[in-house]
């Protein structure tokens, strides 16, 4: 049986050797078959270089996808499970935090259960800033009580799925992906396993707290309509809000003789009314603007170039 490991990469120079001589000492000898699926994800150091080098030491075990600008890790994993050839295929980060012995562990547990069709890893013990870990819990705390699917706090995209899953995932070819969505949204039976991630060695994260914002934002986009149905409840309140407060300062004014400014209040309504309808405007707007890129039918990446052995190009 194949096993198809699909290594994103994002200047990631350093990395690359050292995450193929992992792989080969974890198992060679251990899986009969296996190949590596690298993709360059617009790349602006010399990963492409090095991964040239590496297929040609290897073409019978690597395959390099090369893309013509960067289309943003979502896009690179679509691509690399597309062109795996594997029964079995992984998604694992090039930088070593997660490491290819856990991959080991995901095929003990997905060979002692014939039921199990994926093997997900999430973080036993987070090691990043106490900002992003408290953006990251928030996101699943809501995106959990918006969504119609489960969402599993720590989670990645590292996980081993059988082929069925991986077609499944290949025919959700939709512009804007969340990965982690579509992983629920599939369905299929997933265990879940705790890792410890390693320290990054060489290279910096390429998530920022904006980046992860951004992606909270269109995960909740994809996967939930509650916001529109948010908005139209700021919209209900706010417009009950003001008719109360009318009837408050003609009633004060009828009944008991208060005089209440009136352009003060015009202003603090005016103010608040705009602000609540640019607000539901702008939630609006986030699923348009998905619409409207979604009716383009662009493709989900460009392929410059694909390395790959007796020229399989698909």
């Amino acid at each position: 049986m194949k096993l198809s490991f699909v290594v994103p990469c994002f200047n990631e120079e350093e990395n690359i050797n050292r995450f193929y001589e992992e792989v080969n000492k974890t198992f060679c000898g251990l899986v009969p078959d296996y190949e590596i699926v690298f993709v360059n994800d617009g790349s602006t150091d010399k990963t492409g270089e090095e991964l040239k080098k590496l297929y040609a030491c290897d073409s019978s075990r690597v395959q390099v996808l090369t893309f013509s600008r960067n289309f943003g890790k979502e896009a690179a994993m679509y691509a690399g499970i597309s062109k795996a050839r594997g029964e079995l295929v992984c998604i694992i980060d090039a930088d070593l935090q997660q490491h290819p012995s856990v991959v080991v562990e995901m095929l003990k547990e997905m060979g002692e259960d014939s039921s199990v069709d994926c093997v997900a890893a999430y973080q036993a013990n987070r090691k990043e800033g106490k900002a992003i870990s408290g953006v990251k819990s928030l996101f699943y705390k809501l995106i959990n009580k918006m969504a119609e699917v489960d969402f599993v706090n720590g989670a990645s995209d590292f996980r081993l799925m059988k082929r069925p899953m991986v077609d499944a995932i290949i025919s959700m070819s939709e512009a804007h992906r969340f990965s982690k969505g579509i992983f629920s949204w599939v369905g299929f039976n997933t265990k879940y396993i705790p890792y410890e991630v390693n320290e990054r060695e060489f290279g910096e994260t390429k998530w920022s707290l904006w980046k992860l914002i951004k992606y909270a934002i269109d995960g909740v986009v994809s996967f939930s309509t509650l916001p529109l149905k948010l908005s139209m409840g700021v919209g209900l309140t706010t417009s009950a809000a003001s008719i109360i407060y009318l009837l408050v300062v003609i009633i004060q004014k009828l009944f008991f003789g208060i005089d209440v400014p009136g352009y003060a209040t015009i202003v603090v309504l005016v103010l608040f009314l705009g602000g609540m309808q640019l607000f539901c405007l702008g939630i609006l707007g986030e699923y348009i603007s998905k619409i409207f890129i979604q009716s383009k039918n662009r493709p989900i990446y460009i392929l410059k170039e694909h390395l790959v052995e007796d020229d399989e190009k698909g």
